[in-house]
């Protein structure tokens, strides 16, 4: 197949495109880098010509509310209805697990509404909702971090590794549309506050802890279960132990 992936030079995008060449498919990497914009629409329709399936694992370069809501509005517009007239037969979206309860958050009501426009586009599509990335330990970190402590909610995570996420991509991509959302978690559910501790006691920070139950997640007041599946969820192999191991091993 002929596969458009949006975003394709970041974390994710690169792994799951290299992951599709390895296949077999002809999987292409599509950012502003490459000439794609799907901000400004540029290199859109001719990135689109023969292409059966477009994955979308873009980020807004910015958490700043405003401009969260206006990425995702922006891009899923203009994306789906560059897809709706190049015949696109699959839309795949990589968003997050407990999107929806997170209506506090502007990144989330981004999130959001770029779900919505999908569902609305009529093209059939997989909605992926991962759990956090353990690449993203260290921006979980700074967001809590208070003087000498750190402040964090006491909610369950269930962190997932890139390499896992980027597997669970393309077996959706390569996968019949569902029209639904699947979702996908790492192998361990572990309150918030006790793995940052793991992360920091590996990386030889000794700032202390706080498990806070009014700590916000971005902007979000978490129950318990927010961040984790609701359902069953296709777990991933590789735990923060590996995780960390490997990361280390690669800088």
């Amino acid at each position: 197949m002929k596969i458009l992936v949006i975003g394709g030079t970041g974390l994710i995008g690169s792994k799951l495109v290299a992951i599709l060449l390895q296949h077999g498919h002809n999987a292409i990497a599509a950012s502003p880098a490459t000439g794609v914009n799907t901000i400004t629409g540029e290199g859109l329709a001719e990135a689109l010509e023969g292409v059966q399936v477009v994955v979308d694992v873009a980020n807004s370069p910015s958490f700043e509310d405003k401009a969260v809501l206006e990425f995702f509005a922006t891009s899923g517009r203009n994306l789906l209805a560059a897809e709706a007239e190049a015949g696109v037969r699959h839309h795949v979206a990589l968003s997050v697990v407990g999107t929806h309860r997170l209506a506090e958050s502007g990144y989330f009501r981004g999130k959001i509404a770029q779900e919505k426009l999908i569902k609305a586009s009529g093209i059939p599509y997989t909605i992926v909702h991962s759990t956090q990335f353990f690449e993203f330990l260290g921006g979980i970190v700074q967001s809590g971090a208070e003087g000498d402590h750190i402040r964090l909610p006491a909610a369950y995570v269930q962190p997932i590794a890139s390499d896992d996420v980027a597997r669970a991509m393309a077996d959706a991509t390569l996968a019949a549309p569902v029209n639904g959302t699947i979702e996908i978690a790492g192998p361990e559910k572990v309150r918030m506050a006790a793995l940052v501790e793991r992360y920091l006691a590996n990386t030889g920070d000794a700032r202390p802890v706080i498990a806070d139950l009014q700590a916000r997640y971005f902007g979000a007041l978490l129950e318990d279960d927010t961040l984790v599946p609701v359902r069953n969820p296709h777990l991933g192999a590789i735990n923060f132990e590996t995780w960390f191991r490997r990361s280390r091993a690669t800088l």
